[in-house]
């Protein structure tokens, strides 16, 4: 029987919007980084990226900054506040994965989709608007004062649609900082996204797809 939940909730950059952290990284450290160290680096990055979101808010500037100035240092090169600078401008601009608008659009008219975004509220309407499909809200870490994968993120998100953790399908690529923390409240519907950006794990309960295309399938539509 397929599932018909009040909202279908989503994760935005990776899951969405295509997550370009990695590409820019590859781009702008290439002289700096021997190329069979690069993918080490880039996998720094992006653990330095999540530590910094698992204490109390902080800006996404700074959250950005601080992580790419902790990895120079362990990588014993400069850091560049310019350089850092350079990912958070960037994020607004990036578009959507080639699956996702129309995914989205045989959904949109039946069932309410939401966003809970680790973003600033200044770059995510940007992303929404190139996504090709209405949403009924968008959430964001400044909104919430935590970011994902923190409960008190999700809390905010239920808290603010007035529904349930039954209420919902939550829909990410990310095991660590959503589809975790979504079983641990108690979001049994769950949809994994599987994007290549980490390995899933089926005791986490999820219906697991290849991308957007897959979602109405789950939904029946």
């Amino acid at each position: 029987m397929a599932l018909r939940p009040k909202y279908i909730t989503f994760d935005c950059y990776g899951t969405l919007t295509r997550f370009r952290m990695g590409e820019m990284t590859r781009e702008l450290f290439a002289e700096q980084i021997p190329a069979d160290r690069m993918e080490a680096f880039v996998a720094d990055f992006t653990a330095y990226r999540f530590d910094e979101v698992l204490g109390a808010w902080q800006p996404y500037e700074v959250v950005l900054k601080n992580a790419v100035r902790r990895l120079c240092k362990k990588w014993k090169i400069q850091y560049l506040d310019s350089i850092a600078q350079q990912y958070y401008d960037a994020v607004p601009t990036w578009g959507p994965h080639a699956d996702v608008a129309a995914g989205l659009s045989k959904i949109a008219h039946e069932i309410p989709l939401v966003i809970l975004s680790n973003a600033a509220d200044a770059q995510i309407q940007h992303n929404v608007a190139m996504l090709g499909a209405p949403f009924h809200r968008v959430y964001t870490a400044q909104q919430a004062q935590a970011y994902k994968p923190r409960l008190t993120a999700f809390e905010y998100m239920l808290d603010s649609l007035g529904c349930n953790p039954e209420d919902v399908l939550h829909v990410s690529s990310s095991l660590r900082y959503d589809l975790m923390s979504a079983d641990d409240l108690g979001i049994v519907n769950k949809v994994f996204v599987n994007r290549g950006h980490g390995p899933g794990n089926p005791a986490y309960r999820y219906v697991e797809i290849a991308d957007i295309g897959g979602l109405p399938g789950v939904v029946g539509l």
